[in-house]
């Protein structure tokens, strides 16, 4: 998502009274309620839906809440001022509190169900009635649409953005769950979205976040120093809700899920809530690029077409910048493509085409592996919108021409991105080749090696810095040889030296989201302090600049050893 400012002078919503004027609810008024719900939101024991695009359900306030953060980078892109953050209005709905809010803003708010798919593969015995009826957000409860005006005030030209409460409680879809989060998960899901939209990928947005001074539940984590690969102990963790924003939060896996209803035709309305359910997501997430004079299956045509582009886009950043989404099923896929759902993500650190920090996750998920994941539920995608183009034979061709491009495109932005950190016009197979054989027998720090390599070495030593092993003379002459080799690939170009290098410093962060980094802050918030918090997110919302010589010293080094194999920080459960 590009960074918009559209307010530049000063914050025009200081109180919650100011963002209530611009509520919105588009997705509870343009689609359809569970039939079977209960309007008042006092919906939260575990049942199955048969229908509907959502439930209106009523999240569960914290117990005793105290503000730990907000985003700063995002307030002011919203206009919001930094002390709405810690008010007694803002701070009360977003931590769960929808009994005072002011008109026109609503005291309930709406959760929604979706299907489940494995790299491809349908399940539906993963919800507790094994029909696949009782999955959805089983913690997550949307609050609000706020609908900021553009720079003239004009709130028709204006950009939605819906808000979103992770840990607001049990809803239908808990699955027997307490519908909460930890402060361990909030902090890290906090942190990591800013830090990605400040890396350029496309991502939901952190809004803000509190915890409970009281309230707590139990965990299974690891105990300290445990190498343990599965949590060893339960534990007792503070609750928390952190508010992630996003234009909307459709999922693959929603489109599914009535994909799946209308193809059984599994009650009379079905092809019709598929159809709502599509277009409602063309006018949230592509109303600048879908032309809403279009026909239905020339809508749907187009929808797979952009979101083919944007999905490849978004995997290939990945790529780029070392993350792993760990667990990216077709229901952590969002249907506008960018980043969602930061469960067990990793950002890799010793380079591991194979890497995957969650224990749970399998090869399917590794690194190296998420543009087949993203095919896998792209063909998803696909099939969920089969059946509004079953009377459009030239249409269905035309979206199984898409589907069957997706490895190309796939496989152009990935050479693309490659292209990019080496600082090349453009990929060249053998080097890149050599260069990865070298990186895994040494044991390369991904982000400190493309780093390096941005200011254009002379020689091998500044790239050392990001070698976890020593080199033999036989590995120091082939580095050397390779290095002389890429080099003459990079001055080959009319461009001078000092311009590649601030290209290639634009797209090789400097800092990374590491979780040894991430597991001091959650364990000081866990004893109320929240200082490392804020340090971390004023570092990581700026990755790409020479920051202050203490923070390279704090923040710009290889792992150590003693974080070798620690179970919450060299893997994880998706405990949270």
């Amino acid at each position: 998502m590009k960074n918009q400012l559209f307010q530049e002078s000063a914050p025009s919503v200081s109180t919650l009274e100011d963002l209530a004027k611009l509520a919105d609810y588009s997705f509870m008024d343009t689609l359809n309620s569970d039939p079977e719900a209960n309007e008042s939101g006092a919906d939260h024991a575990p049942r199955q839906v048969f229908s509907g695009h959502y439930v209106p359900v009523k999240p569960t306030p914290l117990d005793n809440p105290e503000y730990v953060a907000h985003s700063k980078h995002f307030f002011q892109e919203l206009g919001f001022a930094d002390s709405l953050a810690e008010s007694d209005g803002f701070m009360r709905v977003f931590s769960g509190d929808l009994s005072q809010v002011p008109e026109p803003m609503r005291n309930v708010g709406w959760a929604t169900g979706y299907a489940l798919s494995i790299f491809g593969t349908e399940y539906v015995r993963q919800c507790p009635f094994q029909t696949g009826n009782g999955y959805g957000d089983g913690r997550a409860v949307s609050v609000l649409e706020a609908v900021m005006p553009d720079r003239n005030g004009d709130r028709n030209r204006g950009r939605r953005w819906e808000m979103q409460l992770k840990g607001g409680g049990r809803t239908p879809y808990c699955r027997g769950g307490d519908g909460r989060a930890v402060l361990r998960s909030s902090v890290r899901e906090f942190l990591a979205q800013e830090h990605m939209h400040a890396l350029g990928v496309p991502t939901s947005r952190s809004l803000s976040l509190y915890v409970s001074k009281t309230e707590q539940v139990q965990r299974p984590w690891y105990s300290e120093g445990s190498r343990s690969r599965d949590p060893d102990r339960m534990v007792s963790e503070a609750v928390a809700i952190a508010t992630r924003v996003a234009p909307s939060f459709i999922r693959v896996g929603q489109l599914e899920l009535f994909g799946r209803r209308a193809r059984k035709q599994e009650h009379p309305a079905a092809i019709e809530e598929l159809e709502k359910l599509v277009l409602h997501l063309i006018d949230r997430e592509y109303p600048d690029v879908i032309d809403r004079n279009l026909s239905t299956p020339e809508k749907v045509v187009s929808l797979a077409r952009e979101f083919r582009s944007r999905l490849t886009s978004l995997v290939a950043n990945w790529i780029r910048v070392g993350y792993c989404q760990g667990n990216f099923n077709s229901d952590n896929c969002a249907a506008g493509g960018f980043t969602l759902d930061y469960g067990p993500f990793g950002f890799m650190e010793v380079f591991d085409p194979y890497y995957q920090p969650w224990t749970g996750g399998g090869e399917h998920f590794a690194f190296w592996n998420q543009p087949v994941a993203a095919e896998r539920n792209f063909e998803m995608f696909c099939t969920a919108l089969m059946p509004l183009l079953e009377k459009h034979s030239e249409m269905l061709q035309q979206l199984d021409e898409l589907r069957n491009g997706f490895a190309a495109v796939m496989q152009t932005e990935i050479e693309k991105v490659f292209a990019d950190k080496l600082g090349l016009d453009a990929f060249d197979t053998e080097l890149f080749g050599e260069l990865v054989k070298l990186m895994m027998k040494t044991s390369v720090d991904y982000t400190i090696f493309f780093r390096e390599l941005s200011s254009i070495p002379g020689d091998i030593g500044p790239l050392k810095k990001s070698f976890y092993s020593h080199l033999n003379a036989e590995m120091e002459k082939h580095w050397s040889e390779w290095l002389t080799k890429w080099k003459s690939l990079v001055t080959d170009t009319p461009r001078t030296l000092e311009d590649i290098s601030a290209q290639m410093k634009r797209v090789n962060p400097k800092y990374s989201l590491r979780e040894w980094l991430l597991a001091p802050a959650y364990q000081q918030a866990a004893l109320g302090d929240y200082a490392l918090i804020r340090e971390l997110q004023d570092v990581m919302t700026q990755p790409y600049a020479e920051q202050s010589p203490e923070v390279e010293e704090k923040y710009y080094r290889p792992k150590p050893p003693e974080f070798k194999e620690l179970g919450g920080v060299s893997h994880m459960s998706c405990s949270s």
